[in-house]
């Protein structure tokens, strides 16, 4: 490209001077957004290691209940 040919060429239309400007805007704005990174997927809590590791569960009464608490 050179210095005298035009960035943005209208083909069809005819766009007021608002238009083009926001039109300007946009383009600009999309050639200077930096790429979406993609976001590392999320383990299943199924496969999370930390839930093998809980502390011993203590016998006597209540512990039946005490069990269904996250310790």
């Amino acid at each position: 490209m050179t210095a005298d040919q035009p960035l943005l060429r209208v083909v069809k239309g005819a766009p007021d001077d608002h238009q083009l400007a926001a039109l300007t805007a946009v383009i600009a704005g999309l050639a200077s957004a930096t790429p979406v990174e993609d976001k590392p997927k999320q383990r299943s809590e199924w496969a999370n290691p930390a839930r093998r590791v809980r502390r011993p569960l203590q016998h006597g009464p209540g512990a039946w209940r005490a069990s269904g608490f996250p310790g």
